[in-house]
């Protein structure tokens, strides 16, 4: 510890650390139906994205939290072709062969860029000045951070769930998810916060 006193760069690089392990994703808003009281018993995960990498981690990531949580599901890209990931004729003919009652979509709307001030940070040794000269030097013994900037990107992502039986949305979610940490990491602090909210509004279980 005395080495992030005694230097003033430390202190920088733990106020980057302090702000790296803050939660990644947060929740803006959260919408349930109040009418659909339903457990879904097989959800269907589609998650649109523009490559099918990015896809399957999304999907996989999200069948496997689900089946945790004691619901079945299903990744779409492992019954619909890439090519037919917009096609709700595919989709629908799917959802009705496999017998999901249910259709979980999950989309990047945007991204944006947060600025966050941090201010300068002073640390002052301990006071030992009995003589002039340990006074003296007192004020050359102050350790300064200074201010700055830090920006974070961040993903806007929507997350919906329809009862397939009328195509009625059921439930929905819109997040904001720092782009910090690598793109699995990412994934995973999103999708869990995601399955974690469904299972508090009684989405999942038997």
């Amino acid at each position: 510890m005395l080495h992030y006193l005694r230097n003033p760069s430390a202190f920088l690089l733990l106020g980057a650390l302090l702000v790296t392990a803050c939660a990644t994703t947060r929740i803006n808003t959260v919408w349930k139906d109040p009418s659909y009281q339903a457990r879904p018993a097989r959800i269907m995960v589609i998650g649109v994205a523009k490559t099918p990498l990015n896809r399957r981690l999304f999907e996989d990531e999200f069948v496997l939290k689900l089946k945790a949580h004691g619901t079945d599901a299903i990744a779409s890209y492992a019954v619909l072709a890439d090519h037919l990931q917009d096609d709700q004729a595919a989709i629908q003919a799917k959802v009705k062969e496999l017998g999901a009652d249910t259709l979980l979509i999950t989309r990047m709307v945007s991204k944006k860029t947060v600025q966050t001030y941090v201010p300068g940070t002073i640390y002052a040794p301990p006071l030992y000045y009995d003589t002039w000269p340990e006074y003296f030097g007192y004020g050359y013994r102050y350790l300064y951070s200074p201010s700055y900037i830090a920006e974070d990107e961040y993903a806007v992502i929507e997350t919906n769930l329809y009862e397939t039986l009328h195509d009625k949305l059921v439930w929905a979610a819109s997040s904001e998810t720092v782009m910090r940490d690598s793109k699995q990491k990412l994934i995973k602090s999103y999708i869990g916060i995601m399955v974690n909210n469904m299972a508090k509004n009684g989405l999942l279980g038997k």
